[in-house]
């Protein structure tokens, strides 16, 4: 199983390594990973497995919502067949 999390906000330092280091405590592997800087703004989607996660889906959107809110950050985490359901043309 897999889920992708995406991130968008304001530019700032640690970013990648912040939403990382919440997947490592929860043993959830990144797999894939592209991000950008347009102008101040950043972007950044990530492919992770959560077969192994220490926690729920709901309770890892829960942790990274809170410290996208600290860091004025919008952070969403979905399960990868909502995400291919919603996109599907």
């Amino acid at each position: 199983m897999r889920a992708v999390i995406s991130v968008i906000g304001k530019d700032t330092v640690g970013i990648l390594a912040k939403v990382s280091n919440i997947c490592a405590d929860n043993n959830i592997n990144i797999v894939d990973v592209t991000q950008s800087v347009l102008q101040d703004m950043f972007v950044m989607v990530m492919l992770a497995e959560i077969d192994k996660m220490s926690c729920s889906l709901s309770s890892l959107s829960e942790t990274l919502g809170k410290m996208g809110s600290e860091m004025n950050l919008d952070i969403r985490v979905m399960h990868e067949d909502i995400f291919n359901s919603m996109h599907r043309i």
